[in-house]
C-alpha cells in the first residue's frame, strides 16, 4: 500500500488543493469563503503548500486593495492523483 502524503492529509490543506484542481487559480478570499477556516490558519496552510513546491501564490493589488491569488503546479497535481490513489488503495475501492 502506498502512503498517504502527510502534507496533504490535513483537512484544511487538502479542502485548499481540492478547490485548486477544480479551478484554474482561486483567492485567499475564496479559500476563506469556501472553508470557514481563519486568516492565519488559511495563511499558514498556503505557506506550507508553497514550500512543497504544490502551488504558486501571486500577490498583487486591483483598486489599491491587496489581492492575493494561487494556482496549483504540475507537482501539485501529481501529489493530488497520488493521495487519490492511495485513498482509493486504503478504501480497496
Amino acid at each position: 500500500m502506498k502512503d498517504l502524503d502527510p502534507l496533504l492529509h490535513n483537512q484544511l490543506r487538502l479542502a485548499i488543493m481540492s478547490l485548486l484542481v477544480a479551478n484554474e487559480h482561486i483567492s485567499f478570499n475564496f479559500i476563506l469563503e469556501k472553508t470557514g477556516a481563519s486568516r492565519g490558519n488559511v495563511s499558514v496552510q498556503i505557506s506550507k503548500l508553497e514550500k512543497a513546491g504544490y502551488l504558486k501564490v501571486k500577490k498583487s493589488f486591483v483598486n489599491k486593495k491587496p489581492l492575493t491569488t494561487m494556482n496549483i503546479t504540475s507537482e501539485g497535481l501529481d501529489a493530488m492523483d497520488n493521495y487519490t490513489k492511495a485513498l482509493k488503495d486504503y478504501l480497496d475501492i
